[in-house]
C-alpha cells in the first residue's frame, strides 16, 4: 500500500526529488520474460486486487469475500518491510486461498543508492549483484514457507529513486536483474513493483531487456481501475497478462464489520500457486 515501506508523505518527497511528474515514456523492446527452466502453468488473475501494509486477519478476509476484490497483495519478507505480519502463516496462505482468494506475493528488498532517507538495507554498485541473489534467495524461502509454489511470480517493491542518476540507475538494473535471474533459477516467476514516474519508468523503458523482470506492477495514482488506457508506455510490453496497475492509495473500506485501509489495484498477472 501507500506504506508499504515509506509514509504516503515520504514517497512524495520522493517523487519531488526525481524531478519528474507521472508520465508517459516509451518503451524500445518488448519483453523478453522467457525463463532458462521450464516452469508449470501460469496461474492468472484478472480483476480488481487489494493490497494492505498487514496481512488482514482471517475473519476479515472472510468478511471482505463478497466479490468487490478477488485477490490481495501479502508483504512475505525484506529487511525494508514496513510492517509486521502475524496473520501471514501457512495456515492463513491456505485458508485463505481454500476460500478463493488469490495471493500476490511481494518482497520488500535492498533500496536504491540514491534513495532518500533511511532504510535497513541499502544497495550500492558494488554490492548490487550480490544482493540480488541473496534477496532473491530469501524471498524464495519466505514464499516457501508460506505454501507458495514454484511457478508463482513473486514481485519486488521498489520504492521511487532518481532515475536521471546514471550510477544509482546503472547499480537498481544491476540488482534487479540479479533478483530476476535467481528468481528464474529456482523455478519462480519474477515482477516488479515500481512508479510510474520513477522505479516502473526505468524497467519499461530499460533499453536492455535481459534480465528484467516479466511482470510490472505500476503505481499511478489516478483512479482509474484499468491495465491498458493508462499504460504509460510501449504497448507491446509486459502483454499476455503481465501487467498490474495500483490506482488508488489509502482507501477505508468496511466490509461485514472489518474495516481496513487499502490500495486499490487493476490486476492482469500471475498471482500465487497454493496447494
Amino acid at each position: 500500500m501507500s506504506s508499504h515501506r515509506l509514509s504516503r508523505r515520504g514517497r512524495y518527497l520522493a517523487w519531488s526529488i526525481t524531478g519528474v511528474v507521472v508520465a508517459a515514456g516509451a518503451g524500445i523492446a518488448a519483453q523478453t520474460s522467457m525463463a532458462t527452466t521450464a516452469l508449470p502453468a501460469q496461474k492468472t488473475y484478472t480483476g480488481r486486487a487489494f493490497d494492505a501494509c498487514t496481512a488482514p486477519s482471517l475473519a476479515a478476509m472472510k468478511a471482505w469475500n463478497t466479490g468487490f476484490y478477488g485477490a490481495a497483495a501479502v508483504y512475505i519478507g525484506g529487511k525494508n518491510r514496513g510492517c509486521a505480519q502475524p496473520n501471514l502463516t501457512a495456515s492463513w496462505v491456505k485458508s485463505v486461498s481454500s476460500l478463493g482468494w488469490k495471493l500476490i506475493p511481494l518482497y520488500v528488498g535492498a533500496q536504491p543508492p540514491c534513495q532518500s532517507g533511511s532504510n535497513p538495507e541499502k544497495l550500492t554498485a558494488s554490492t548490487a549483484a550480490s544482493l540480488g541473489v541473496s534477496n532473491a534467495n530469501d524471498a524464495v524461502a519466505k514464499a516457501s514457507a508460506l505454501g507458495v509454489k514454484i511457478g508463482s511470480a513473486i514481485y519486488l517493491d521498489m520504492e521511487p529513486y532518481d532515475i536521471t542518476n546514471k550510477a544509482c540507475n546503472d547499480a537498481v538494473l544491476t540488482y534487479v536483474r540479479s533478483f530476476t535471474k535467481t528468481l528464474r533459477a529456482k523455478t519462480y516467476r519474477a515482477g516488479y513493483y515500481g512508479f510510474s514516474s520513477s522505479s516502473a519508468k526505468a524497467i519499461a523503458t530499460a533499453t536492455d531487456r535481459t534480465n528484467l523482470p516479466g511482470n510490472l506492477w505500476y503505481a499511478l495514482w489516478d483512479k482509474k481501475n484499468t491495465t491498458t488506457t493508462d499504460w504509460p508506455w510501449d504497448p507491446k510490453l509486459f502483454t499476455d497478462h503481465s501487467r498490474g496497475h495500483q490506482y488508488m492509495v489509502n482507501s477505508k473500506e468496511t466490509r461485514g464489520g472489518h474495516t481496513i485501509t487499502v490500495d486499490r489495484d487493476a490486476w492482469d498477472a500471475p498471482v500465487a500457486l497454493v496447494g
